[in-house]
């Protein structure tokens, strides 16, 4: 596959729907007017039940995983070209998630799902220290959202601390950001105390 073509790819593969589809399938209602009104898997789960709650956590993360496994095949990510293609190519992917194309740019997802299937890719260390930060966060507050904002924050710094090029950490913010962004009404929520908890 060429090296322009992939992030095409990239932000078409991360733009399918897959908590709308399965949701559609499984349940018979649309997450996009129940709930928090979000395709992701959080959601997903409320309405649908956990497993498919699960399989759409899954698929979200393939569709991170897949391209940054391509990139990887064509460049090389220990130099700062190289991660900074790879990291073009996981923001593509997570972008055509939070702003699916199927869907006319609208109600996409969050995009925390697709992002850590990339960088379980690109930065399987950095991963395992935000996935952590994550797991102690919703232990901690039994709320998804405050875990995902704790991980996508930590991303960065986790990027930086395990060795990746400049390059990546750069792409890791950014995304992280963008992450952060998705998460304004939870961040509302979490502050007057009315986010919902998972129950677990």
């Amino acid at each position: 596959m060429s090296v322009y073509l992939l992030p095409v790819v990239a932000v078409l593969l991360g733009s399918i729907p897959f908590g709308l589809l399965l949701t559609r399938i499984f349940a018979g209602v649309d997450p996009r007017r129940i709930g928090s009104g979000n395709i992701g898997a959080t959601n997903v789960r409320r309405v649908a039940g956990n497993r498919v709650g699960v399989a759409v956590l899954l698929l979200d993360a393939g569709k991170g995983a897949l391209p940054a496994l391509l990139a990887t095949a064509l460049v090389d990510a220990s130099e700062s070209a190289g991660a900074a293609y790879t990291g073009l190519v996981a923001f593509a992917a997570v972008a055509g998630h939070l702003f699916p194309v199927y869907l006319k740019f609208r109600t996409g997802g969050k995009g925390v799902a697709t992002a850590a299937g990339a960088f379980l890719v690109l930065a399987p260390a950095a991963f395992g220290l935000s996935l952590l930060v994550f797991v102690l966060t919703l232990c901690a507050t039994d709320r998804v959202s405050a875990g995902s904002l704790s991980a996508a924050v930590f991303l960065p710094l986790a990027v930086h601390l395990t060795a990746k090029p400049l390059t990546l950490t750069l792409w890791a913010l950014v995304i992280g950001a963008l992450i952060v962004w998705r998460h304004q009404a939870n961040i509302r929520r979490l502050l007057a105390g009315r986010e919902p908890r998972t129950g677990l």
